[in-house]
């Protein structure tokens, strides 16, 4: 038949392989993030035993059981590289019978925003609300032939190459400003921040400042918890050419520029600064430096404390190479080149997850026409 109903349990079965010889090291620890990808572990792994981790092979899911406190979705990824990773425990790990269900077929389906829905409904009931391996068993398809699968997979796979190869080239973009900047670090001189930046602590006291910001990896985000209104004083002001940053993650590269017009608040957990007005530094040329693989290397070497926070007054004791503002701006157009198209590949990434249902939906009425 060309179409069938299966229930998925006939044909994916469930790998409890773990790292017990330690064949693989931390640098193939990951995460499984809710984007249906494998990620940069956000945990501790100072000290941390890697012999229970579960190995995820080539062409292997792993998932995060646990749907709760995930913005109604499910930690999911695909190995469809030649790697093998190391996942926590507590995930699981499966492959699929590929004479009968392609892997990246099923990977679509995944990515699905129904399916999210779904595995979020069905994982109601316990203090954990887990989506659990019977769950996944019992989640019913209709599966097209494998040749029709195969046929809309190569569809996918052809536009995520392209998605890939524009990431690439990305990628050298960026290396060309970190090798200019490593450049300038070897050459000197050096010159401290303290005498460029300025930190802001101006509350919302009024309450006059509506909108609140926070800051992640990728920039200036839309904030999962907002503070009350009723203590929207004890937030900072961001205004125009403001620098917001979050102390225990700037290593990580959790800092934004902001350019717009309108003052915004943060959570007073931020550190909220401005370069001052008689300096040559160019805003877009000291984000590049934060960003810095080797500066953030060094931001994580000196935090300090018990949150292991950055904060402002270390930040200002750092030393970066300050050439003629002309340089710099040059510099400035590489990196915004580079910010640019890095927005324009988070949106291919998209359009391709987008695309998703429509694959599979279009794979179905074909079967049926078949």
């Amino acid at each position: 038949m060309a179409l069938r109903k299966i229930k998925l349990g006939k044909y994916i079965y469930q790998s409890d392989e773990k790292n017990s010889n330690l064949e693989l090291s931390l640098d193939q620890v990951r995460g499984i993030s809710t984007q249906k990808m494998f990620i940069d572990t956000k945990a501790n792994m100072e000290g941390v035993p890697l012999n229970n981790y579960r190995i995820v092979r080539p062409n292997q899911f792993a998932y995060v059981p646990d749907t709760s406190r995930r913005g109604n979705k499910i930690s999911l990824a695909f190995n469809n590289t030649s790697e093998s990773y190391l996942v926590s425990s507590i995930s699981v790990v499966f492959y699929v019978d590929e004479k009968q269900i392609n892997p990246e077929y099923l990977f679509m389906y995944f990515n699905r925003p129904e399916f999210d829905r779904y595995s979020r409904y069905n994982s109601f009931g316990s203090a954990r609300e887990p989506f659990n391996w019977e769950d996944m068993c019992d989640i019913e398809i209709e599966l097209p032939d494998i040749e029709t699968q195969k046929k809309f997979v190569d569809v996918y796979l052809s536009m995520l190459e392209n998605q890939k190869s524009y990431e690439r080239g990305l990628e050298d973009l960026k290396l060309v400003c970190d090798v200019y900047i490593e450049d300038l670090r070897k050459k000197g001189p050096l010159f401290e921040l303290s005498k460029h930046l300025t930190r802001r602590m101006e509350k919302n006291s009024d309450f006059s400042v509506q909108k609140l910001i926070g800051v992640g990896k990728e920039g200036f985000i839309e904030p999962k918890q907002s503070k009350d209104e009723t203590n929207g004083h004890i937030c900072y002001l961001v205004k125009k050419n403001d620098f917001v940053f979050a102390p225990p993650q700037l290593h990580q590269g959790s800092i934004d520029y902001y350019v717009g017009d309108e003052t915004l608040k943060c959570s007073d957990a931020y550190i909220v600064f401005y370069i001052n007005d008689e300096s040559e530094l160019d805003p877009l040329y000291l984000m590049m430096m934060l960003k810095n693989p080797n500066m953030q290397h060094m931001i994580w070497f000196y935090r300090d404390g018990v949150r292991e926070q950055f904060n402002f007054e270390q930040l200002s004791e750092i030393a970066i190479p300050i050439p003629k503002i002309e340089t710099q701006r040059s510099l400035s157009a590489i990196f915004r080149c580079y910010l640019e198209r890095k927005e324009i590949n988070e949106r291919l990434k998209t359009q391709i997850k987008d695309i998703c249902p429509i694959l599979i939906k279009g794979s179905i009425e074909e079967a049926k026409g078949a």
